[in-house]
């Protein structure tokens, strides 16, 4: 099994943005590497690697015709679950909802969440305090890609094991 997402890369100008927020020690707080700064449309949790092939297909299908979006990062970090510290990402709810649909066939829902854009800076216990920094950039994204999270305790690893472009038809 492979943890799985689809995700919308995040160009280098924005990760400079998003390293450059204030990363104070904290207890318990894991910040983001610059690898780990992506804009997940939809977590799908541990799959079977004979999934991704349906999965890109799906996805294909489903985006055929699909303009890039740009995407907004900001106003401000937030607090996820009163844990993690994330930055909102608006301008990508159409695609999400897109994704979700190509990909609930093959991968069905088990923890149903609202969807919810956004870049996770910060894991762990993030105090309180550390919500609230304005932060804001934009970009155009114009490609879905399928990421193999294969990390190891300390060492992120991320693989693209599958890409769909965003172009009109």
């Amino acid at each position: 099994m492979t943890r799985l997402s689809v995700a919308l890369p995040t160009p280098p100008d924005v990760i400079d943005v998003l390293c450059a927020l204030p990363r104070p020690p904290a207890p318990r707080v894991i910040w983001a590497r610059p690898e780990q700064l992506m804009v997940k449309l939809r977590p799908l949790g541990h799959v079977d690697p004979g999934l991704v092939d349906p999965l890109v297909e799906a996805l294909q299908d489903e985006l055929a015709g699909a303009s890039p979006v740009t995407c907004t990062l900001g106003p401000r970090t937030c607090r996820l679950a009163g844990q993690w510290l994330a930055v909102p990402v608006t301008g990508v709810d159409e695609l999400g909802a897109a994704v979700f649909a190509a990909t609930v066939g093959i991968v069905p829902v088990t923890h149903p969440q609202p969807f919810r854009a956004d870049v996770v800076v910060a894991r762990g216990r993030a105090p309180a305090g550390l919500a609230g920094v304005p932060v804001e950039a934009t970009w155009v994204a114009d490609t879905v890609v399928l990421v193999a999270d294969r990390s190891a305790p300390g060492r992120p690893r991320f693989e693209r094991v599958g890409e769909v472009g965003l172009r009109p038809s």
